[in-house]
């Protein structure tokens, strides 16, 4: 079996550049392949508070939505960004792969849909995207049809590595990426924004913090240090 290409240097590109001019179609168009994945979960997955059932999580090669219960079966969709596919596989053993390629949401909307109904699992969802400006329905939109994957690779790098941050300090504060990027320790950096919000609402509101905080402490950077939670 062929090695996937690998797209950055191991040693000197843990948090890539993602310039947004760069791979804005590309960008939009993997915006709507998501929200798919994210509308047949939501048409399938148990409801849960804010609509957490939805979400796609990071994986060791891109997005996965975990397993989606389908009556008494289940299946779950990856986001594969090191060999570029979107793969559809059942607890009971199929396995379907869909391209992800310069091509239209239109058509890759279709395919989707036809590699459920081929594993007996047909599903329908509102086709009208959300939280865009001038939404097209899924099987309408012809406009969007970039993919590229090196970019495609490096959005999943940095989310793997915002994630891996992000589970050491829980938060949903927004910082910009270039200033992590950057940063001497970007690690450090994410950590310490963490904090400092933190402190700022729970300080404001008067949050009784000696009973809701544990010290936990941050990466080997750092070792001496530890911040609460």
């Amino acid at each position: 079996m062929s090695r996937p290409r690998r797209y950055y240097d191991e040693g000197t590109d843990i948090w890539p550049s993602l310039p947004l001019n760069e791979w804005q179609d590309s960008y939009s168009t993997l915006h709507m392949w998501t929200q798919i994945a994210g509308k047949i979960k939501l048409a399938l997955a148990p409801m849960v508070n804010h609509w957490w059932q939805v979400a796609l999580y990071v994986t060791t090669r891109g997005l996965t939505t975990a397993p989606i219960p389908y009556g008494q079966r289940t299946f779950q969709m990856d986001f594969d960004f090191t060999i570029h596919e979107l793969r559809i596989t059942t607890a009971d053993g199929e396995v379907r792969s869909v391209a992800l390629a310069p091509r239209s949401v239109a058509d890759f909307y279709q395919e989707v849909m036809s590699t459920l109904s081929s594993l007996g699992m047909g599903v329908r969802i509102w086709t009208t995207p959300v939280e865009v400006a001038d939404p097209i329905p899924f099987d309408q939109d012809t406009v969007h049809a970039s993919y590229d994957p090196e970019y495609a690779h490096r959005l999943w790098r940095i989310l793997w590595q915002v994630d891996r941050v992000f589970n050491i300090f829980r938060s949903s504060f927004i910082l910009p990426y270039d200033d992590v990027r950057r940063a001497d320790s970007p690690d450090d950096l994410l950590l310490q924004f963490l904090q400092s919000t933190y402190e700022a609402a729970a300080n404001t509101a008067k949050w009784d913090r000696e009973a809701l905080e544990r010290t936990w402490p941050v990466p080997r950077t750092s070792p001496s240090r530890h911040r609460a939670v």
